[in-house]
């Protein structure tokens, strides 16, 4: 009965995100905001607010490692499956942003800040803020960075109505709010039938269904040829995880974090995201890239199921 409420709690996610993401991009569209910037905020947020949901409900819950473990689990799958699937679909990658010089670091910051942070084996409600503050050093940052480029033609023909925006916005945060609650407890019940610790049902069970609106999201970008929007999902929505997610659930309740125990998946997570910036600083966004990333997930997740 859990293994089922958690997959229709999942799908609750997944959907409510769907109807986020779709509205804030037609919003950020109506004001000329670039693909990029669209991908890196609005809907890297909307994408994010699944982990968002399903790590405060966690901290609430007093289950931290499965709020820990999923921003971590969703690091790694954002990048090597994702971007991976990303680089084998897309017939041709050429984002018009200098992704290297501009974006690649905001993979890594966060990550390295959570380690840091970490340290003392918790994250309390000074790290949460000082990761709020990150996020809003990184918002600005994209504002100040915003380039306009070409504007989606079949979304532009729509006809903007904000009463529908909203009324689509709040049924999403519905869905991921009521959804996130259910996941969170049926995650937690699987864990304790199947005698797994909840670490590797975050990592793994919740981080990928939570992953799912990225990897939804990023390969139909791909496949109409939207690198922009892609990449930019991807590396907004790991800040996003980092600073937002775990920000606000460890202002919420302290985290405790054990770097010793979980240095495999936590090292895991700080390769892939150097792979991202050496793949951007080289600009190989090709299949074997893609490969490369698969490969790397392929590992993780062998090591931490055996």
């Amino acid at each position: 009965m859990d293994i089922l409420i958690f997959i229709i709690s999942m799908s609750a996610l997944i959907y409510g995100a769907d109807f986020i993401i779709q509205q804030s991009e037609k919003i950020a569209l109506h004001y000329n905001i670039s693909h990029f910037v669209i991908g890196a905020t609005l809907v890297a947020i909307g994408t994010s607010l699944p982990e968002m949901a399903v790590s405060m409900s966690a901290s609430l819950k007093g289950s931290g490692d499965i709020a820990v473990a999923n921003v971590i689990g969703s690091t790694i799958f954002n990048i090597s499956l994702v971007l991976g699937c990303v680089f084998l679909i897309a017939k041709k990658i050429s984002p018009n942003r200098d992704l290297f010089a501009k974006d690649s670091a905001w993979s890594l910051f966060p990550i390295l800040i959570f380690i840091l942070m970490a340290i003392d084996g918790k994250l309390n409600a000074i790290d949460g803020v000082l990761f709020l503050f990150l996020m809003a050093g990184y918002l600005l940052f994209l504002i100040g960075s915003n380039q306009i480029d070409e504007v989606d033609e079949e979304l532009a023909k729509e006809k903007f109505q904000w009463t529908k925006t909203l009324v689509l916005l709040i049924v999403g945060f519905l869905f991921v709010v009521v959804g996130a609650d259910f996941a969170i407890e049926s995650a937690s019940n699987i864990a304790r039938n199947f005698g797994i610790s909840e670490w590797v049902i975050g990592l793994f069970l919740v981080a990928f269904g939570t992953s799912l609106p990225e990897l939804t999201i990023s390969i139909k970008s791909a496949l109409k040829n939207n690198a922009d929007l892609a990449i930019g999902n991807i590396i907004g929505s790991n800040v996003a995880n980092f600073t937002v997610v775990l920000g606000l659930s460890s202002i919420l309740n302290d985290l405790n974090v054990n770097l010793r125990e979980n240095i495999f998946d936590i090292s895991a997570a700080v390769i892939v995201s150097v792979m991202l910036v050496f793949i951007t600083a080289n600009k190989l966004y090709n299949k074997s890239a893609g490969i490369a990333l698969l490969v790397i997930l392929g590992l993780v997740i062998q090591n931490s199921l055996a």
